[in-house]
């Protein structure tokens, strides 16, 4: 039995026994918490010192990097986390959730990062927005790393992705982290972070681990830090209301456990596919980790008609359920997480069966497998079915946070929908349905109440990742009795951790200060073609103003025929002059065929591909007889320190194109992104 260690300050402390932490399977000692006290004014002087600093010695696309490589390296030592998440009753789909899902978490940061974020530490967030007449005075906003510190608490049912998918967005952010996860399952975590380290990939203090209580941490935090919680919400509202948090306007981001509802549609039978569907869902959302899972259904709400078929299609379902110790062929269920947890379940059970009637539970020949289960903290699958949900508080205001759900029915759709809103905000709830018009009218009422939306028919089934299975792209947290809080959705959570600003000036200076050009900026006009420029020989501000091209019917007719495209404002003279133009004009892709027939350099050079259009705009018509001109200039540089199949390394470029009329009016507006290539690498 090892006592576990926190990290602080870079180095492993702890070594007087704290705690007994005991295997969820045979309820045997395992580990110890430390019951050394922390000096938490040291843990956050290293991170602003040391994690800030080093975090921010590197850039947004080389943290997403490094991102990948650790995702990468976790994955290759996985197997080593999975036999530790045995004991804390978790069956290897259970651990594929949390561990691998943790991984995948960390990929898929990387990638959002690679693909969205620019190559230093501030983020435009434009457009820009002119304020002068002139075009001198504009202002735009920015994101830039809050310089403080966030502090993640993390809850015990996930003790590998509940610490990645905040230290994911924190990390990419440049913004080191402190994180404590629930004592329970903290040992877990432990070897997470051990595995992490060993990597070398982690700046000195980008990360630091609590075992054991926070102290006086979230006392002696500054207005730049963080605390994102995920937990309970009793627990929320004790944190929340923490002094120091609420003099120094210091943000909180919740997610709590919350009574999250399914819906069968009132057009579903139990002859359709859909029914099997629901019953499947609901099944697996009990079972999947014991029930442990914040977003797992508590709440099945089905037309009253079909009340009874459904608590038999449950029943069926449930009783082909295996539990026990994971290692044991065939089981299909682990244990919770403690006996502590296994007490709080019992005891909130005793209140969901109040007047209510247990379909499924303890009594149906509940006997789990394997050697000294007796010790562990098993709990039976348990359907407690209330007929008359409208009457009853508690099927709304109570989670039982393990595998026990309430299904309920209602008399018309409405009252299902109200049903659903009685929990008082939730983190995601299904609808079960064929039919279109039933979403339409539920979906945008329950969005309100709820922070995910799942709609599940036969189509979705054979690809839908499920009720309970928050994603890295979509947001991961609810209102109300949910927390009220935000995680995941992509970038966004980046931004979470990020600070904005909005910024005004001259467009020169917007461009200095966004690395990003502005209309109106000065430009940097040469000798030598943009084109003709490598990577590192390109600046934002290079700009090419091209020849000129005068618009012919030949052309019209030309495009027309290569391109099959003879709507009548390019062909019929009749209807042309009868519409708002007065007149036929060109294809607005012909307008941007010629436009790059005019700045493109067509010899072999750095720019190797053109990969696609952003912002684009036709503003104004062009008609027969009028001159276009393009101006081209170096809008934006990225350095994904990436190569090519022949070794050659390559940046993005996005390049701003005003196409202008003779008038010097914009005809259209559009960005063009191309890969360029770096200098050769001296041999």
């Amino acid at each position: 039995m090892s006592v576990l260690q926190s990290l602080i300050a870079d180095r492993w402390i702890g070594s007087r026994e704290g705690a007994a932490l005991a295997s969820a399977i045979d309820g045997a000692t395992i580990h110890h918490a430390h019951a050394d006290e922390i000096d938490f004014a040291e843990a956050l002087a290293f991170a602003r010192r040391s994690g800030g600093k080093s975090l921010l010695a590197l850039d947004f696309q080389q943290r997403a990097a490094r991102l990948k490589a650790l995702a990468a390296y976790v994955n290759e030592r996985k197997e080593e986390l999975y036999a530790i998440s045995r004991h804390t009753g978790a069956t290897r789909s259970d651990g594929w959730v949390d561990i691998e899902g943790g991984t995948g978490t960390l990929y898929a940061y990387a990638s959002m990062g690679g693909n969205e974020l620019p190559s230093g530490n501030v983020l435009h967030e434009g457009p820009p927005v002119v304020l002068g007449k002139k075009g001198q005075f504009a202002a735009t906003h920015i994101l830039v790393p809050r310089g403080g510190v966030a502090v993640h608490i993390n809850a015990f049912n996930f003790p590998v992705w509940g610490l990645l998918e905040k230290f994911a967005p924190t990390f990419l952010a440049g913004m080191p982290c402190i994180a404590k996860p629930a004592t329970a399952t903290s040992y877990l975590t432990e070897a997470l972070v051990r595995m992490m380290m060993g990597s070398g990939l982690l700046p000195a203090g980008s990360l630091q681990l609590v075992i054991g209580p926070t102290g006086d941490l979230l006392d002696r935090l500054e207005s730049s830090d963080v605390v994102t919680f995920t937990g309970s919400a009793d627990t929320a509202l004790k944190l929340r209301r923490n002094e120091n948090l609420l003099a120094r306007s210091i943000p909180f981001n919740a997610e709590a456990d919350s009574l999250n509802a399914a819906i069968l549609g009132p057009d579903v039978t139990p002859d359709d596919e859909e029914f099997d569907l629901f019953a499947k869902e609901v099944a697996r959302e009990m079972t999947v980790k014991a029930g442990q899972k914040c977003t797992a259904i508590r709440r099945a709400i089905v037309p009253r008609k079909h009340l009874d078929a459904m608590a038999a299609r449950l029943r069926d379902r449930l009783a082909k359920v295996s539990v026990g110790d994971p290692a044991v062929e065939g089981v299909k269920m682990g244990a919770l997480a403690s006996k502590a947890q296994q007490a709080d379940v019992g005891a909130r059970l005793a209140l969901l069966a109040k007047g209510n009637e247990i379909v499924f539970g303890a009594g149906d020949g509940f006997a789990p497998k394997g050697e000294g289960v007796a010790g562990g903290a098993f709990f039976a699958p348990t359907l407690v079915l209330c007929r008359d949900g409208t009457k009853n508080d508690a099927v709304h205001d109570v989670e039982a946070f393990g595998p026990v759900s309430t299904l309920m029915p209602y008399e018309d759709f409405d009252e299902a929908l109200a049903l659903a809103a009685r929990g008082r905000g939730s983190l995601v709830a299904t609808l079960v349905t064929q039919d279109p018009k039933v979403a339409a009218k539920a979906i945008p009422q329950m969005a309100a109440w709820h922070g995910r939306l799942l709609v599940l028919d036969r189509v979705a089934a054979a690809e839908s990742t499920g009720h309970g299975s928050p994603l890295p792209m979509l947001k991961h947290g609810g209102p109300g009795r949910a927390g009220g809080g935000e995680e995941l959705g992509g970038i966004r959570a980046v931004k979470h951790f990020l600070q904005r600003a909005a910024v005004q000036g001259s467009p020169t200076m917007l461009t200095a200060v966004t690395g990003e050009y502005v209309r109106g900026a000065t430009l940097n006009e040469g000798d030598i073609h943009p084109f003709r420029k490598h990577f590192e020989e390109l600046a934002v501000g290079d700009s090419l103003l091209t020849h000129r091209r005068t618009v012919s019917e030949a052309d019209i007719v030309a495009f027309g025929g290569i391109s099959g495209d003879f709507f009548y404002m390019h062909f019929d003279e009749i209807a042309a002059k009868e519409s708002a133009f007065g007149q036929r004009i060109a294809h607005g892709y012909f307008v941007l065929s010629a436009a790059a027939g005019l700045f493109v350099s067509p010899a072999p050079g750095p720019v190797l591909a053109n990969y696609g259009l952003d912002t684009l705009r036709f503003v104004k018509p062009v008609a027969i007889g009028d001159t276009i001109r393009a101006r081209l200039t170096c809008k934006r540089k990225i350095d994904r320190n990436k190569k090519d199949a022949q070794g050659r390394g390559q940046g993005v470029v996005a390049w701003d194109v005003e196409v202008t009329n003779q008038a010097g009016e914009i005809v259209a507006s559009y960005d063009i992104l191309t890969l360029v290539a770096k200098l050769p690498t001296p041999t």
